[in-house]
């Protein structure tokens, strides 16, 4: 019986990548979206990944969406959190001109707005997993949820690097406490990926100072995740993994 996996922003870019890894290593799999009803409609045609359309800071469309999933698919035994939101934002004013992508300065708005979606949203989804997986009465489950290299500090991207951090630090207290069930949950941290928004000078000049001589590609953390979903990566929890090609290392 194929195990059953919900990549949340499982759509588009790197999460689109881990979709539909997990579907060639033989999951059911749930990918979830917000906003491209035809870009949606579009993936699901060419991969034959369930799609589903979510609104994550809503915690109740969350809960409706697992329970329909389940009726669906099966009970969710791999959660991935991939799932973001991300505007370009800073404390200082030199930075808000017309030329910085449409730099904004930080306020409680956009604040709020990254820690809803990206910490909030995920903590509840795994909130959420953990309800139905101790009601199942199962020992295996697995939540992957991917962050940033970047969450220690961003230039320009102050709050959805902070609630990134918050993630990471959510993620560790549910290692902590969920072991004991089975579960493990474990950090992607991505180092820059080409998903379109690096132009080519950018890429090259990421490349040149990236010990494996490249910028990575959307299915290159998608095997990462592959891994952590594994029997084989039943020894790893609470760990926060660097998938860059080196771009940054662990101290």
């Amino acid at each position: 019986m194929s195990r059953v996996a919900v990549v949340t922003g499982g759509t588009r870019g790197i999460g689109a990548a881990i979709s539909k890894a997990l579907v060639a290593a033989g999951y059911k799999v749930a990918a979830t979206y917000h906003g491209n009803d035809e870009a949606a409609a579009k993936f699901k045609a060419e991969t034959g990944v369930n799609v589903y359309k979510w609104d994550v800071g809503n915690f109740d469309a969350c809960a409706a969406g697992l329970k329909q999933v389940e009726a669906d698919l099966g009970p969710v035994d791999v959660l991935v959190n991939n799932h973001a939101h991300w505007v370009p934002e800073t404390f200082d004013p030199a930075l808000v001109t017309d030329e910085a992508y449409g730099m904004r300065l930080a306020d409680a708005a956009t604040m709020d707005a990254h820690y809803a979606v990206i910490a909030r949203a995920s903590a509840l989804m795994m909130g959420e997993y953990v309800r139905r997986y101790l009601a199942r009465g199962v020992n295996w489950g697995r939540i992957i949820n991917v962050s940033t290299d970047a969450a220690h500090a961003h230039f320009g991207a102050v709050s959805y690097a902070a609630a990134k951090h918050a993630l990471e630090s959510y993620s560790r207290s549910a290692a902590a406490e969920l072991g004991k069930y089975g579960i493990t949950v474990n950090i992607v941290a991505p180092g820059p990926v080409q998903t379109g928004w690096l132009g080519p000078d950018e890429e090259t000049a990421i490349g040149a100072k990236t010990p494996l001589a490249r910028v990575g590609r959307p299915e290159d953390i998608a095997d990462v995740i592959i891994f952590l979903a594994s029997g084989q990566a039943r020894w790893l929890t609470g760990q926060l993994i660097y998938a860059g090609g080196g771009w940054r290392m662990h101290p």
